[in-house]
C-alpha cells in the first residue's frame, strides 16, 4: 500500500471525525481505514491519533501531519484538474468584474482582444465602478485600479498610473492656484466616490510623508467620467487616474496641481479569490491581460 493512499485516509478519518464515518463516505470497511492509518504510523514510527473506545484526538504530531497532508493533496487535485482542462481545451464562462471607467477607454481593448483570441471561454463583463465582492457576487476574476489592500484576494500588478489632482484654466483663473495640499480645504473639490477615501485625499507631506487632507465637496458622484466633465466645467478641483484624463491635459483644457505632492504606487490589478485550484481560463486572461499592458507600455516608451 502506497504513502498517498495511507494519507488520504487519514485526511478522511480526520474530516470525519471518526473510522465509521470515514468509512462509509468512502464505501470502505471500518477494519480497512483503521488498518491504512496504523500502517502510516507504523511508516513514520510515530502515533498520529489518540484512541479510546469511543473516540479519538489529534496527537501534536497528527495535527501537523494532517496540515501538510491537506496541502500536498490539494496540490495533486490543483495538478490533476489543470491537466484535464489542458486535455479538454480552454471552455466555459468566465465572469469578469471591470470598472466602466478604465473599459470606456482604450486600455479596455485587450478584454476584446481575448474574446477573439479564445472563442470557447463565453465571457460575462459586469462593468461597474464601484468595488465588488468576487466571492459573494459570483465573479471569478476582476480588474481594479486602486492602491491594493486586500489581503484576502491574490493579485498581480498590470500595470502602475498616476492620479492627478487637476482644474480647468477657467477655475484656476477665478480661484487661484493651490500652493500646499492643506489649500484645497478652500476649494471646490469634485469628488468620485467609488474611491475608498472618498473626500479623503492622500498626499505627501513637506518630508514625503503620507498625509490626508479633507476636502470639501461640492459635487460627489460614483462615475469618473462625469466627475472630469465637471472639472471640464470649471466647478471644482478633482483627483483623477492619469489615463482618464491624459488628453486633457495634453490638449491644456485641464491643469494638473500639486504634482510633487500627489503619492504613486496605485496600479491596475487582476484579483482573483484565492483557491486549492485556480481555473484554467482564470490564468489564462490573467496571463493575457499582462502580456497586454507590458507590450503596450512597452510600445509607448
Amino acid at each position: 500500500m502506497d504513502t498517498l493512499t495511507r494519507m488520504q485516509a487519514y485526511v478522511e478519518v480526520v474530516d470525519a471525525e471518526g473510522f465509521s464515518a470515514a468509512a462509509r463516505k468512502l464505501g470502505r470497511s471500518k477494519a480497512l481505514m483503521s488498518k491504512y492509518v496504523r500502517e502510516l504510523e507504523d511508516e513514520l514510527g510515530i502515533l498520529l491519533l489518540n484512541r479510546t473506545t469511543r473516540q479519538f484526538s489529534l496527537t501534536e504530531a497528527g495535527q501537523l501531519y494532517y496540515h501538510s497532508s491537506n496541502e500536498i493533496l490539494g496540490r495533486i487535485r490543483d495538478l490533476q484538474e489543470s491537466v484535464r482542462e489542458a486535455g479538454s481545451g480552454l471552455k466555459g464562462r468566465l465572469r469578469i468584474s471591470a470598472p466602466r471607467s478604465l473599459t470606456d477607454l482604450e486600455i479596455g481593448l485587450p478584454i476584446v482582444e481575448f474574446a477573439a483570441e479564445y472563442p470557447d471561454i463565453t465571457l460575462d463583463v459586469n462593468l461597474d465602478d464601484r468595488l465588488v465582492d468576487l466571492v459573494e457576487d459570483g465573479f471569478d476574476v476582476a480588474i481594479r485600479i486602486s492602491r491594493l489592500t486586500d489581503s484576502a484576494l491574490i493579485a498581480r500588478k498590470l500595470s502602475g498610473f498616476r492620479l492627478i489632482v487637476c482644474a480647468s484654466p477657467s477655475f484656476i483663473q477665478h480661484h487661484g492656484v493651490p500652493q500646499n495640499p492643506r489649500d484645497l480645504t478652500q476649494y471646490p473639490a469634485i469628488v468620485d466616490t467609488n474611491w475608498k477615501g472618498r473626500n479623503n485625499w492622500i498626499f505627501l507631506d513637506d518630508q514625503g510623508r503620507e498625509m490626508t487632507v479633507q476636502v470639501n465637496s461640492a459635487i460627489e458622484v460614483n462615475s469618473p467620467e462625469v466627475t472630469k466633465r465637471a472639472a471640464l466645467a470649471g466647478l471644482g478641483i478633482t483627483m483623477v487616474p492619469e489615463f482618464s484624463v491624459e488628453h486633457e491635459i495634453r490638449q491644456g483644457s485641464l491643469v494638473s496641481l500639486l504634482e510633487d505632492r500627489v503619492p504613486q504606487g496605485s496600479g491596475v490589478y487582476a484579483v482573483y479569490p484565492h483557491r486549492r485550484h485556480v481555473p484554467a481560463k482564470v490564468r489564462v486572461f490573467v496571463d493575457f491581460m499582462a502580456k497586454w499592458f507590458r507590450e503596450n507600455a512597452d510600445a509607448q516608451e
